[in-house]
């Protein structure tokens, strides 16, 4: 298990985590640091812990909006998904329509072809 140092609010914090996840943590802390950094220049020395709890429900806010755009976002994912597998549908039996009025067509331009020839046509 690695160890990282990392700083908030001026203070030394030592945390472990997995391999390889080391950047990731200080850039997490990081993060962290200016929320409680971007409070107290707000609200001035109101108390680590309460600046703490103000920054964690700050988090939580954004995040509870992300997961609710990421839903919607899902939800208009799945509807575009289904949309399309109907408009696929309705292509297929479009297509299928014109290759069976083309084939009605040939068939009758090959009929008059006939007649004109003075052939009877084959059927």
């Amino acid at each position: 298990m690695a160890q990282v140092t990392v700083t908030i609010d001026g203070k030394a914090y030592r945390m472990a985590c997995e391999e390889g996840q080391e950047d990731h943590l200080i850039d997490l802390a990081d993060r962290f640091d200016r929320y409680v950094s971007h409070l107290k220049g707000q609200f001035g020395e109101i108390g680590d812990l309460r600046v703490t709890v103000m920054a964690g429900i700050m988090i939580m806010d954004e995040l509870s909006e992300t997961t609710r755009r990421i839903g919607l976002l899902e939800k208009e994912v799945e509807a575009l998904k289904s949309g399309r597998a109907g408009a696929v549908e309705i292509q297929q039996r479009n297509e299928e329509q014109v290759v069976s009025a083309i084939s009605e067509l040939a068939a009758r331009l090959e009929g008059l072809t006939a007649k004109l020839n003075g052939r009877v046509p084959v059927n």
